[in-house]
């Protein structure tokens, strides 16, 4: 583990100070350790996401999928409700 000694805004400070005065971090390096494994932890999603819409891009160039407009999701919306509208009307018949 590397020591470093970095200064805090005012704002920051008083935000730790607050926190430990809370109970919620026994000490200042504790709320800045729990600080950074989130901030690596948006990190990875954030690259996570990335990498998916690299290949979501990809899929699409490859001519898979769909692109979605502002047409193509009306026409989704209407066959899914064609589809809800089919399977109650079926459930219906079915209870007699």
């Amino acid at each position: 583990m590397t020591a470093m000694q970095i200064e805090l805004s005012d704002e920051a400070d008083e935000f730790i100070r607050r926190a430990i005065e809370a109970g919620r971090h026994r000490r200042a390096e504790d709320a800045v350790r729990e600080a950074l494994e989130l901030w690596v932890e948006r990190e990875r999603r954030r690259d996570e996401l990335l990498a998916a819409l690299d290949e979501g891009e990809a899929s699409l160039a490859g001519g898979e999928g769909i692109e979605l407009t502002k047409e193509s999701m009306q026409e989704l919306f209407d066959d899914v409700k064609r589809r809800g509208r089919a399977r109650h009307a079926a459930a219906k018949r079915a209870r007699g």
